[in-house]
């Protein structure tokens, strides 16, 4: 009896458990790896607006296509990666890499029955920026460098409307593209990237 009981249990664990496995089968993490090293060596560009990257941007198809924990990781490493790379890690790097790991997860919920269309990643780049900067701007200032809070909230208002007007631009134009010629296109995987090299050697 018990085993006729648990056996519809075991069937439907091991359904979900092949569906997990071939889903991960889909995904080409040499892409993923890519786009994640590509905005980090943006972000290290000397003399560039910190608040002007293709971190969101590149994040949502990614967190589209990939899940949540792919969307999460993708931006929390990235944060984390760049703050020891410039020697610059403190608690505020888990708060910026947490809130920027958070709107992986978002978007991953987000995107889950939405298009890829520019609309679509303009309007989470609105949402996602003002959430992530009123969690960051508003808190990393007067926890750890005892500014006052009206201070912080006035000079956060440049800061977010150029961090808008970046990450609205990228979403509209980068954002639409990475998911229809990098992650949907076959040609860009491992394999064939792997023949195009032998052939050149040849």
């Amino acid at each position: 009896m018990q085993l006729i009981h648990y056996t519809p249990r075991l069937s439907s664990l091991q359904a979900v458990l092949t569906t997990s496995i071939m889903e991960t089968h889909k995904k080409n993490w040499f892409k993923y790896i890519v786009g994640f090293i590509t905005c980090l060596l943006i972000r290290l560009i000397p003399f560039r607006p910190p608040n002007i990257e293709p971190i969101l941007a590149t994040q949502m198809p990614f967190s589209r296509a990939y899940g949540k924990i792919a969307g999460f990781s993708f931006a929390f490493l990235s944060m984390v990666l760049f703050d020891v790379l410039t020697a610059k890690v403190g608690m505020w790097t888990f708060i910026t890499a947490g809130a920027y790991g958070f709107l992986g997860l978002w978007a991953s919920f987000y995107f889950k029955n939405k298009s890829n269309s520019s609309w679509n990643y303009a309007k989470f780049a609105v949402m996602g920026t003002l959430a992530f900067d009123i969690v960051t701007g508003l808190s990393i200032g007067p926890l750890f460098f005892r500014q006052p809070f009206m201070e912080a909230l006035v000079g956060q208002i440049p800061f977010t409307a150029l961090h808008l007007v970046g990450n609205i631009s990228f979403a509209v134009f980068l954002s639409p593209f990475i998911y229809r010629f990098i992650i949907e296109n076959k040609k860009f995987e491992t394999q064939s990237i792997m023949a195009i090299l032998k052939l050149k050697r040849i």
